[in-house]
């Protein structure tokens, strides 16, 4: 199988073809027509990561963020510079093909991130389907569909906010733990919104508006805008309301559904190996 035809592949498994000028999932380096030997997924293809894909003969690097450093992966602006530079020549001397595997993961029949999330955490059982976006005001039905799709959001059994830390920071490897919010407040409906999704996708009061239609205690977030969303839930705790907030950041919420791609793509990657290659927290805490 060439990767071109493993990428086909998983797009056509994703119910999503979209157009090249509309997506950020391209080969960012590798020849499409070169045989895959083995696959690795990965939250992002860093150096580290390349090295260690490098090791375990993993010829094709599947990665959910940039290898170029920003959204749209675009080099136009960085080919003089060094790190690029070296970084584009550890993938070209052994030979590995990076893909960017982002919008049609996020976008497909089942958005593979979050299904990652609840395989990693346990909280399938505890997810809550949102239907009626008419609480959320919209009458429009292309924007009553962004609410359908905005995030997560569970039921757990009842907790605490420093309970919830403690079980992120043992599950998924942190050290540190933000939070906003009393550490003793009662939690027991959180949502989710892995990645950027804190920031709103485009609608930087969504997250406040979820909050508030769907009386969320606590939002678990990736990225966070200081006076956006964790404004909000700090004034609200401060004025005697039960809301809190805790960030896992964008590597910690969204590395587990690259940590299940493998599974996803056994079916159709014709007994071709695929392994779990971790970006890690990229923080270091003194």
């Amino acid at each position: 199988m060439t990767v071109q035809q493993l990428t086909d592949r998983i797009k056509e498994k994703t119910g999503v073809n979209l157009p090249p000028d509309q997506t950020c999932d391209q080969l960012m380096t590798g020849d499409p027509g070169m045989e895959v030997k083995k696959i690795g997924c990965t939250f992002m293809a860093t150096v580290d990561v390349i090295r260690e894909a490098a090791a375990q003969g993993v010829n094709v690097i599947i990665t959910h963020e940039p290898t170029w450093f920003t959204g749209a992966d675009q080099t136009g602006w960085i080919e003089q510079d060094a790190v690029y530079q070296e970084k584009r020549r550890l993938l070209e001397e052994n030979r590995i093909a990076v893909w960017r595997f982002h919008d049609h993961m996020h976008i497909g029949h089942t958005d593979e991130i979050y299904t990652g999330f609840d395989r990693e955490f346990g909280w399938g059982k505890y997810h809550v389907e949102i239907t009626n976006a008419e609480k959320y005001g919209e009458t429009d039905p292309a924007k009553a569909e962004f609410w359908k799709h905005f995030g997560a959001v569970y039921e757990l059994p009842e907790t605490t906010l420093q309970e919830l830390c403690g079980f992120f920071k043992e599950r998924a490897g942190m050290d540190v733990v933000q939070i906003v919010g009393r550490p003793d407040m009662p939690v027991r409906r959180v949502s989710v919104l892995v990645g950027g999704g804190s920031l709103g996708l485009g609608r930087e009061e969504a997250p406040m508006i979820q909050m508030d239609r769907e009386q969320i205690d606590v939002v678990i977030c990736g990225d966070i805008t200081e006076w956006t969303l964790s404004a909000y839930v700090r004034d609200a705790a401060a004025l005697g309301k039960n809301k809190g907030m805790l960030v896992l950041g964008h590597e910690r919420s969204e590395e587990w559904g690259m940590k299940y791609l493998p599974d996803w793509l056994a079916p159709i990657a014709d007994g071709i190996p695929a392994v779990f290659l971790d970006a890690g927290e990229p923080f270091t805490y003194l």
